[in-house]
């Protein structure tokens, strides 16, 4: 048991390690937006990505706008609610119904968060091409992004701590990293957010998925994951 809650102690002090290290990166980074210094790369990047005298079309065939138009929604949230909705009635089926209430938190507090953020810094959308998708809030940080990031790597945080090999929890984190990455990389081929709107919002989701993580780790001694599993068992 001694053994158990030192590595508990060990993760819950490189979690925080790691949270700090985000959280001033985020701060960072929005100092650098605020200030006006990120918006030379943020418009030369957008522009980029439109084709030569004709900002309206994108670059590359003609399927790569249906193809992001369809990869961004799985960073919108009707998409990211049906996927908590139906993991959480999963787990609360299996029993694990605290487990199932945690990813719920972890996703409703997250997008209240995001909400909160975009009204704080009140930074527009981009203008400097037409967007191929449709938008209804502000840009600062990307909704899509920190909301896939907060969603996905929660998830795989959690299924790294189900899975028995090591393989599988590299592969449920690759897999969750790779999902975030790609919503984000979407948002700038459709010209809704700019580079550093994504890049907070990857920051803001991963810093909350860990920070959601640390309370679940601290926890778990007394009602979490664990004594799920061992009650489910029996």
């Amino acid at each position: 048991m001694s053994g158990k809650r030192d590595q508990t102690g060990r993760a819950l002090f490189w979690g925080s390690v790691l949270l700090c290290g985000l959280l001033l990166g985020f701060a960072a980074l929005t100092y650098l937006v605020l200030d006006g210094r990120t918006q030379a790369f943020d418009e030369g990047v957008l522009e980029s990505l439109r084709r030569a005298g004709d900002s309206g079309q994108p670059i590359g065939p003609a399927w790569t706008k249906i193809a992001a138009l369809d990869l961004t929604s799985l960073g919108s949230g009707f998409v990211l609610g049906l996927i908590v909705a139906l993991i959480a009635g999963f787990l609360a089926i299996e029993g694990m119904r605290r487990t199932a209430l945690f990813i719920t938190f972890a996703a409703v507090t997250g997008w209240v968060l995001n909400t909160w953020l975009k009204e704080l810094f009140q930074r527009p959308r981009p203008s400097i091409v037409p967007h191929l998708g449709e938008v209804m809030s502000l840009s600062f940080p990307s909704g899509h992004a920190m909301s896939s990031a907060t969603v996905y790597l929660t998830l795989g945080l959690l299924l790294t701590r189900i899975a028995t090999r090591r393989a599988t929890k590299v592969y449920t984190l690759a897999v969750a990293a790779t999902l975030t990455t790609i919503v984000g990389l979407s948002r700038l081929y459709l010209g809704v957010h700019y580079p550093s709107d994504v890049l907070a919002g990857w920051l803001a989701g991963l810093s909350w998925a860990i920070f959601c993580w640390m309370i679940e780790r601290a926890i778990e001694r007394r009602s979490g994951l664990a004594k799920e599993q061992q009650a489910v068992a029996s």
